[in-house]
């Protein structure tokens, strides 16, 4: 069993409860599972290291009050062949550079891609093909910590993760530290043929918040 200090409360933050709607869309919306991508101009539609085209989980744009990361647009890709937990790849006490494109064993790269758009103004043209496109909807809500600084534990943005083992802290390769901005429960569900994001596990998304690259997010996964 992990301890935990029960005296390091941390304070309530900004938070947001994520609710996903049960009309399938017929146009592009912003906060959606699957659905158009807003991606910025120059970014393209993000490829497995098999080739195939990563199917769009889930998109929203992130509430203002969120410190860091207000007014950004959140995507998160995923193959839907390629599966495992993520590990992560350090040197001289700081992630890899390009650590969202390191090695990821037994794969030669990440079978995902996290990215925060500054500039996603216009969707795709194309939808994600593989996921019914479904509406999300915010709702702000007071995320208050238990004895054990641990968050609810429910799809979110913002507010404190309710880390299911240790908390993990990382440094980017640019020297910020990482920030926790999102928060994927366990067996999150998004369609009946997938395994879920990184095996359905506890998925806890921390971003560098010096914006050094929209895909500089690292997915921490845990059960």
């Amino acid at each position: 069993m992990v301890e935990r200090d029960a005296t390091k409360t941390p304070a309530v933050l900004p938070a947001h409860a994520i609710e996903v709607g049960t009309g399938p869309l017929d146009k592009p919306a912003r906060n959606s599972v699957g659905g158009w991508p807003f991606l910025d101009e120059a970014q393209e539609w993000p490829l497995c290291f098999c080739g195939e085209r990563m199917a769009l989980f889930f998109q929203l744009d992130i509430p203002l009050d969120v410190e860091h990361f207000g007014g950004d647009h959140l995507l998160v890709f995923h193959c839907r062949t390629h599966n495992d937990a993520s590990d992560p790849k350090t040197a001289d006490g700081r992630l890899v550079p390009r650590f969202w494109d390191a090695p990821q064993p037994p794969y030669p790269r990440p079978f995902w891609r996290v990215l925060l758009q500054r500039h996603a103004a216009l969707p795709a043209a194309e939808s994600e093909p593989s996921l019914s496109g479904l509406p999300l909807t915010l709702r702000s809500f007071v995320d208050t910590p238990g004895p054990y600084g641990i968050g609810a534990q429910t799809f979110k943005v913002g507010g404190t993760p309710s880390w299911a083992q240790e908390p993990e802290h990382y440094t980017c390769a640019c020297g910020a530290d990482l920030v926790y901005v999102c928060q994927v429960p366990e067996g999150m569900e998004f369609d009946d043929e997938s395994d879920g994001l990184f095996l359905g596990n506890e998925i806890y998304l921390l971003a560098c918040p010096s914006h050094c690259d929209p895909a500089a997010v690292w997915p921490v996964n845990q059960n």
